[in-house]
């Protein structure tokens, strides 16, 4: 069984149980079955180094982006975006979006520009958006359709929100992705969200070192937890764990497809 993590942020794991060895890490993480990762820029400044990081390794592939979360960070122009979405291992632009959750009280104005920015960066780059949402459902699909963000695509990445806002952001050409998220206890309605997703449509992800699934919940999250969003999704949906893996991880290929690179290939090797 192979899985593929598609969201994770390498450059921020826990390194400790591999003797800060990022290469002991990564082969860890092979033999333990995740084929292929997609580690996810949040701000400029950590970009360089995280291509640093992972240049070597043909199974980790990256995005470029800055969080909705950090007001004071570099504010891209979507032409550097598009510039530095350019290299080959690049496939994606975000995390973008929207996240209203510790800013009610702020003018989001900031927020949405950075969107709109990001999302022309990706009509112009032609690559999917990667995109964050948490308590600013109306906003992000309203913005979403303004700026026509189905021209470029992407996912809705874990995804915590309600059917009805999965179904728009379906209707918009979109996957979601689920996270360790729909383990917890807690999770019921996010479950029966998994169970209504089109096979065809959906993603798994740990969005590591954060939100470790049950039972690791509480500890740093790793990309070799990602069986066990596997193993809920099958349990959800009644099917065999192998054939979340097989769905999810051609998924993963449609919508990731890289400049000049197969991702296929380098997940089978």
């Amino acid at each position: 069984m192979k899985l593929i993590d598609s969201h994770c942020h390498l450059d921020r794991v826990d390194l400790t149980h591999y003797q800060g060895s990022f290469h002991d890490f990564v082969t860890a993480t092979l033999e333990s079955g995740v084929a292929q990762m997609l580690c996810v820029c949040i701000d400029l400044e950590s970009y360089p180094a995280m291509l640093e990081l992972v240049h070597k390794y043909e199974h980790i592939f990256v995005s470029v982006g800055v969080h909705p979360n950090d007001r004071d960070r570099t504010e891209p122009t979507a032409a550097e975006l598009v510039k530095m979405a350019s290299i080959p291992k690049n496939v994606a632009i975000g995390e973008t979006g929207l996240d209203y959750f510790r800013s009610e009280t702020e003018d989001m104005a900031w927020q949405q520009k950075r969107f709109r920015t990001h999302i022309q960066a990706a009509k112009e780059a032609r690559k999917p958006l990667i995109i964050h949402t948490r308590q600013a459902r109306k906003d992000t699909i309203d913005l979403m359709r303004q700026e026509s963000a189905r021209d470029a695509g992407g996912v809705m990445h874990c995804f915590t929100e309600s059917w009805d806002m999965a179904q728009q952001a379906l209707d918009m050409g979109f996957y979601i992705s689920f996270s360790g998220i729909v383990t917890f206890n807690n999770a019921s309605e996010l479950r029966d969200v998994a169970k209504k997703v089109p096979l065809d449509r959906m993603l798994i992800e740990t969005d590591s070192p954060y939100l470790a699934p049950m039972p690791y919940r509480g500890k740093p999250n790793q990309p070799k937890y990602l069986y066990r969003v596997a193993e809920t999704i099958a349990e959800v949906r009644g099917m065999e764990v192998e054939e979340v893996a097989q769905i999810t991880s051609s998924n993963f290929f449609e919508l990731f497809p890289a400049n000049g690179m197969n991702l296929q290939d380098a997940g089978e090797q």
